[in-house]
């Protein structure tokens, strides 16, 4: 399930589901290029091709209306942050990233959301689960700020 494990610093736990969410984690990578880093993400092809070399948590999917995966994906962000030194969850949604960002509240851990840089008219039901667990939201259109008037502007990540 797991590979890698953490070093002697924290690391920064990179979460979301494979596809157009996993390309917007990919897109900070002159953030995260200097520190140490794990991925939560589903085991699909383009994930598998993207992370190739890098240290994968691999997820449980689908997670859409499946509560069978929702408590697995719970009991394995559970089991994450208890075995890693994890300085902050930075994610991107969907469904995976609701048991990690509860996961790491309960640990006091910070948690960053950074809202789809395609839903500027509605807020997604990921954001809207996650938000009263994280230490920060950021969006990458001002107009998404309707939603989420505490939100941080960070422009379009792709």
């Amino acid at each position: 399930m797991e590979s890698g494990s953490s070093g002697g610093s924290g690391q920064v736990l990179l979460v979301g589901s494979s596809g157009g969410h996993l390309a917007q984690l990919l897109a900070l990578e002159p953030w995260y290029r200097d520190r140490h880093r794990a991925w939560v993400t589903f085991d699909t092809p383009d994930a598998r091709s993207l992370l190739d070399g890098e240290d994968v948590v691999w997820a449980f999917h689908p997670t859409t209306r499946n509560l069978k995966n929702l408590v697995r994906n719970a009991w394995l962000a559970v089991r994450v942050l208890r075995r890693r030194r994890v300085d902050a969850v930075v994610t991107t949604g969907a469904g995976v990233a609701l048991p990690f960002v509860i996961a790491a509240r309960l640990r006091g851990i910070p948690a960053v959301y950074i809202e789809v840089y395609d839903r500027i008219d509605s807020a997604t039901l990921s954001a809207r689960l996650c938000r009263p667990f994280l230490s920060a939201m950021l969006v990458q259109w001002e107009e998404q700020r309707r939603m989420y008037p505490e939100a941080t502007v960070v422009g379009n990540l792709l």
